[in-house]
C-alpha cells in the first residue's frame, strides 16, 4: 500500500475540474449545561466558531491536499457564506474565479452545534432550485474552456441544484469526447443522470435509496450494484459501507471488497468527499481500480478520525498506512508527527498524559507507572532519553539498550499511546511544544523539581507525582546480575 501511494506522490500531479455543489460548513463549538427558562429546550452556549469548505468545495480541497491543481466550478450566492467560500478556496491556493454567483439563491451553508464532541443540532441554509438556464450556459462555456487544462472531472452532487440532467448531459458528453475520465459522487435516486460516468462512489444509504429497498447482504448488494451499473452505464461502482469497508464492482467481474482500516471513528462528515479526491487522484495518477479503491479506503479510515469535515494529507496517509504495515511501531513519532496526532486528539476532546525517562531495562514499577499514569487521561505520551542523554544521566556504560529497542519495547505496551525520543538533557522543549494537560513523574520527584511545572501550569495543566516503588530498579536488577553471575 505506502508504494501505491508514493507510485501516486512521485508521479506528474493532476489537475482536476471539480463540479458540483459548494458548501461552507460551519461548527459552532460549545456547552449544554441547563435548560431555558422560556421553554423546555437546552440553552447552546458558543465558545468558538469555525467555518470550512463544505460539498464539491471539500472535494477541491481534499485534492489539493494531495498536491493536485484544481479548477472549481460550482454556484454561491451574493452573501457572506460566499464570500467566505472563496476566501477559504483563496488560502488553500485554489482559483476561485470560475465560481458562478447567482444572487437569487443562497449559498448552501450547514451550520453544526456540537457540545461535548456531540453534535447536537444542524442548521441549514440551502436551495435545491435547478440553476436558471443562464447560468447552465455560462457554466458549460466554462467548462469547455477548462476541459482543454485537466486531467479528469469530478462531479460531487449534493442534490443543492447544480448538477442537473441540462448542466451533467452535455458536460459528459465533452468530457468522454475530450477522452478524459469522469467520477461522479451522486446523490439522486435516478442514476441515470449519471450516464457515461467512469466510476460512481455511492454510500449504501444512497444505493438503497436508487434501488428503493434495503440491502441486507452482500449478495443483494452485488444485484443492486448490477442494476445500477445499467442504469448508469457506469463502467464500475464503489460503494462506501461505514464500518464494512468498501466494495468495488465492474461488470463481469467478481466484486472487490476492502475493509475498514479506521481505528477509532470520531465523525464521518466528509468523508465521502476524501474518499472521491483520493480515488481520483490515484486513477488519473495511472493506477488500476482496485489499488486506487485501497487507497481511497485507507484515506477514509484517516478522515473520520478527525472532528469536522476535513482533509487528509499524504504525511497523515502514509502515517496510516505504515502503521498498517509495522503494527505497534506506528506508535513512535518524531517532532510534527507527534504534534499532528496529538492536536487531532485535543479536537476530539481527550487529555493529554506525558512523561518521560530511560526506561533502560523496563521492570515491574515501569509498567506499574505507566499504567497508573495512563489512567489519569485518554491519551499516554511517554519521551524517552536518547542513548546520549541516558549516557550523560546514567554513566558511560548505560544504556544497556539502545534508544530503538527501548522505544519499540515501550509502544508494545498497551497503555502507551505515542513514544517520542528526545536528545536534550531535559523535556523542557518537548513539554512547552506538546503542551500536555497532565505531566507525570514518579515518586522520586518532588512537585517543585519537576522541569515543566511552571510551563504546565501556566496554561491550566497540571503536575502530578506517582508513587515510587521501593526495591525495583534497573541499578538493582543489573546489580543483582552481576552479583549472581559475575
Amino acid at each position: 500500500m505506502e508504494s501505491l501511494l508514493e507510485r501516486c506522490l512521485q508521479a506528474r500531479r493532476p489537475t482536476v475540474l471539480v463540479v458540483g455543489d459548494v458548501m461552507c460548513d460551519v461548527y459552532l463549538q460549545g456547552s449544554v449545561r441547563r435548560i431555558s427558562p422560556e421553554a423546555p429546550v437546552p440553552v447552546f452556549e458558543t465558545t468558538t466558531r469555525q467555518q470550512v469548505l463544505g460539498g464539491a468545495a471539500n472535494v477541491a480541497a481534499n485534492l489539493r491536499a494531495l498536491g493536485c491543481e484544481i479548477r472549481l466550478l460550482g454556484v454561491v450566492g451574493a452573501d457572506a457564506a460566499g464570500h467566505c467560500i472563496r476566501e477559504l478556496l483563496r488560502q488553500q491556493g485554489i482559483d476561485d474565479t470560475t465560481l458562478l454567483a447567482d444572487p437569487s439563491r443562497p449559498t448552501t451553508e450547514k451550520t453544526r452545534l456540537v457540545a461535548q464532541q456531540q453534535h447536537v443540532l444542524r442548521l441549514d441554509q440551502e436551495s435545491q432550485v435547478p440553476l436558471a438556464p443562464q447560468l447552465v450556459t455560462d457554466a458549460l462555456q466554462h467548462a469547455q474552456t477548462l476541459l482543454a487544462e485537466v486531467d479528469g472531472l469530478v462531479c460531487s452532487d449534493y442534490y443543492k441544484g447544480v448538477c442537473t440532467p441540462d448542466l451533467l448531459a452535455p458536460l459528459f458528453a465533452m468530457t468522454r469526447a475530450a477522452g478524459k475520465p469522469i467520477i461522479v459522487d451522486p446523490k439522486v435516486r435516478d442514476f441515470s443522470r449519471y450516464r457515461g460516468a467512469t466510476v460512481l462512489t455511492p454510500n449504501l444509504t444512497e444505493v438503497e435509496q436508487a434501488i428503493g429497498h434495503p440491502v441486507a447482504d452482500p449478495t443483494a448488494l452485488a444485484h443492486a450494484a448490477e442494476r445500477l451499473l445499467q442504469q448508469s452505464q457506469a463502467q464500475a461502482l464503489l460503494v462506501t459501507r461505514g464500518k464494512e469497508g468498501m466494495s468495488l464492482f465492474h461488470p463481469q467481474r467478481q466484486p472487490v471488497h476492502i475493509p475498514a482500516q479506521a481505528r477509532e471513528v470520531f465523525d464521518v462528515t466528509g468523508a465521502g468527499d476524501t474518499v472521491i479526491a483520493m480515488l481520483s487522484m490515484a486513477l488519473l495518477c495511472g493506477l488500476s481500480l482496485v489499488d486506487a479503491a485501497r487507497l481511497a479506503n485507507a484515506a477514509a479510515g484517516v478522515v473520520v478520525g478527525k472532528m469536522g469535515t476535513a482533509v487528509v494529507s499524504p504525511a497523515e496517509l502514509r502515517t496510516a498506512l505504515r502503521q498498517e504495515r509495522l503494527d505497534s511501531t506506528h506508535k513512535i513519532l518524531l517532532g510534527d508527527a507527534l504534534a499532528s496526532a496529538l492536536h487531532q486528539r485535543r479536537q476530539r476532546g481527550e487529555t493529554i498524559v506525558f512523561t518521560n525517562g530511560c526506561f533502560d531495562l523496563l521492570h515491574v514499577g515501569h509498567i506499574q507507572y505507566l499504567q497508573h499514569a495512563r489512567a489519569l487521561g485518554d491519551c499516554l505520551v511517554v519521551a524517552l532519553n536518547d542513548d546520549a542523554s541516558v549516557r550523560l544521566l546514567k554513566g558511560e556504560r548505560r544504556p544497556l539498550l539502545p534508544q530503538q529497542e527501548r522505544a519499540r519495547i515501550l509502544a508494545a505496551l498497551g497503555c502507551v499511546d505515542y513514544v517520542t525520543i528526545f536528545s536534550e538533557a531535559t523535556p523542557l522543549t518537548l513539554i512547552t511544544h506538546l503542551r500536555p494537560h497532565v505531566l507525570v513523574k514518579g515518586g522520586d520527584y518532588t512537585p517543585e523539581t519537576v522541569v515543566g511545572r511552571d510551563v504546565v501550569e501556566a496554561y491550566g495543566g497540571r503536575v502530578c507525582i506517582m508513587p515510587y516503588l521501593a526495591g525495583i530498579s534497573t541499578t538493582e536488577i543489573i546489580g543483582s546480575i552481576v552479583e549472581r553471575y559475575g
